[in-house]
């Protein structure tokens, strides 16, 4: 499937005249958990060519292909991704930590994971994976029977506020170590690691009765993760400076590009 994706992504900058950076897997597979009819998540960062980013308008920034049912694969112009870098969007945090990397090009991908621990912000990033839990298990973990597999889409946010607040850095992107860290040998481990092997090993994991250990541990830790969250006391400097300054490096790296007169 590699080499699909390889001639994917040369294909799009054949086509949409860029060059792409860097390209991972995101989703389920990056996670950890993937069953055995998983489609491939694929993410990417590209650059435009100089001229583009000095017009009076400003062009779209996404570049997303249609979507089949083995291949999801779209991403984002440099300037967008480093944008969103600067708030310490997850999305992309996690691309960086993805262990599953498909494509990398120039320096760009290395200087922006080593700036990720500047630009981390514990308050942005509890938000977003106590919204994603929130919202997953209002949708599908209510009632008596559930839809089994969305347990691992509320645990992993639940377990990633945890361990903002024990390590303060961002979460690892693996499931397993984060359970590994965060959860204690005994009946809730047990039912998780069960539930991984079910999916894992190509189980349904259809509609089931629900399991209430889990659902008693999700409901206590967002009812802890929302008091958690209020109460975070963080100041950030600000990263732009130095993100402009990879815009540019990575300008001149790709392109031979120079802003100085």
């Amino acid at each position: 499937m590699k080499d699909t994706i390889i001639k994917e992504i040369k294909r799009i900058e054949q086509e949409k005249d860029v060059t792409i950076l860097f390209a991972c897997e995101s989703g389920s597979r990056a996670w950890g958990f993937p069953s055995k009819d998983s489609d491939y998540d694929v993410r990417f960062i590209y650059v435009h060519r100089p001229e583009w980013y000095l017009s009076i308008d400003e062009g779209r920034d996404v570049i997303e292909l249609p979507i089949d049912d083995l291949l999801d694969i779209n991403g984002w112009d440099i300037r967008k991704a480093l944008k969103l870098f600067r708030k310490s969007n997850p999305p992309l945090q996690e691309w960086l930590r993805s262990d599953i990397i498909y494509y990398e090009r120039y320096s760009f991908a290395e200087k922006l994971k080593g700036l990720s621990p500047r630009v981390f912000s514990p308050i942005s990033c509890t938000y977003h994976y106590l919204s994603m839990a929130r919202g997953n298990y209002r949708e599908f973990l209510q009632g008596d029977q559930v839809k089994i597999k969305k347990y691992f889409y509320v645990l992993r946010p639940i377990l990633a506020c945890q361990w903002i607040e024990k390590h303060h850095t961002m979460p690892p992107i693996l499931f397993q170590d984060l359970v590994k860290d965060l959860v204690p040998k005994g009946h809730l481990y047990d039912e998780i690691h069960n539930l991984l092997e079910r999916k894992m090993e190509g189980d349904e994991l259809d509609f089931e009765p629900r399991i209430d250990v889990i659902n008693e541990y999700i409901e206590t830790q967002i009812e802890h993760i929302d008091q958690f969250v209020k109460g975070i006391q963080f100041n950030q400097d600000d990263p732009t400076e130095q993100l402009n300054k990879l815009f540019r490096d990575t300008l001149h790296e790709v392109y031979q590009f120079s802003s100085n007169p």
